[in-house]
């Protein structure tokens, strides 16, 4: 039986790829901070460990033949959390001779991020947080160039899905859909990229599974959904049962908010992602693992609104009932 740490295993990707992993068969190790260490998916070991700790986290990583780095640092605190997490994860996995699998996003790509965006478009540093992803990345390339530690990065669209709270799912979307509200961040007929964290998660562990057929470092596209607004209108209405308002998010007010909370500032930095349509082709990730995981997105959020409870307890009765005829 193979091994695999993931780390952040209490969050909402972390979660995610830790069920996927132990339904694959794997052996699966959670490291944790803290009383989160308690709070696993049934059948993870925890491991209580400090990522910010070396030591500690190189001893928690210990055996491992795969470490998935899904630390989530505090989202205005990149400056000073990424890269020193980063160390520590390349450290541990020299340690244990593991490969490293690191959930990516789409903010390399910067504001000149299109449709079908390829693993091989050029990158633009044109906002902090790009410049952050890439050199960390960067970072990971030069480990596995020069130190021969593989690490294969998996780039995906917005997150949603799962038992996790704190998406822009439960945050805005559908925040509101006990009051028959859908709410969009952006421009209803522009594209964006959303991924299911479950079929996510699916494609890491098999990805793991073919890890060796790889480059010491890879970079895969997840597709998940490129949807406009009125597409995902239309799928959470048939997800719900019902006719949905329609809303908007009033980007000014946040600006202005955002003046007083340094969280809610960079959020509306990012805010780019909601007026820039872009998608992700995912055509080297199927020549790997075939067909892409992939829910029906009317299923998707039929089962992350029963999973977060978002419309009531006779619709999440009905929308877990759902997601176990799905599975």
């Amino acid at each position: 039986m193979q091994t695999v740490a993931i780390l952040g295993a209490a969050g909402r990707n972390g979660d995610a790829v830790a069920r996927a992993f132990l339904k694959a068969g794997w052996r699966v190790k959670g490291i944790a901070r803290g009383a989160k260490a308690s709070t696993l998916a049934p059948g993870v070991e925890p491991v209580t460990a400090d990522a910010f700790d070396h030591t500690a986290l190189v001893a928690a990583c210990a055996g491992a033949d795969v470490i998935v780095h899904a630390l989530n640092p505090a989202y205005d605190n990149w400056a000073k959390t990424v890269m020193p997490l980063a160390e520590n994860v390349l450290a541990a996995a020299e340690g244990a001779g593991a490969t490293v699998m690191i959930p990516g996003n789409v903010y390399n790509y910067g504001t000149t991020i299109g449709i079908d965006t390829k693993e091989t478009d050029p990158v633009n540093g044109d906002t902090e947080k790009a410049r952050l992803r890439i050199g960390m990345e960067a970072f990971f390339e030069r480990a596995a160039r020069e130190k021969s530690v593989r690490t294969i990065i998996i780039r995906a669209g917005d997150f949603f899905g799962g038992p996790r709270p704190e998406s822009w799912l439960d945050l805005m979307i559908l925040k509101d859909l006990r009051k028959d509200r859908f709410t969009w961040p952006g421009r209803r007929q522009m594209v964006h990229a959303f991924a299911y964290l479950p079929d996510l998660g699916e494609t890491f562990a098999r990805v793991a599974g073919k890890r060796e057929e790889l480059p010491f470092f890879a970079t895969l596209n997840f597709r998940g959904y490129a949807v406009t607004g009125e597409q995902m209108h239309v799928a959470a209405e048939k997800a719900a049962g019902r006719p949905l308002k329609r809303a908007a998010v009033p980007w000014a007010v946040l600006r202005l908010i955002g003046l007083f909370n340094s969280v809610l500032r960079e959020v509306v930095k990012m805010s780019y992602l909601w007026r820039v349509p872009h998608s992700l082709d995912n055509a080297k990730l199927e020549a790997l693992i075939g067909p892409e995981p992939h829910r029906p997105l009317d299923v998707a959020l039929r089962e992350s609104i029963a999973d977060l409870k978002l419309d009531g307890a006779a619709a999440c009765a009905k929308g877990s009932a759902s997601s176990v005829a799905v599975a």
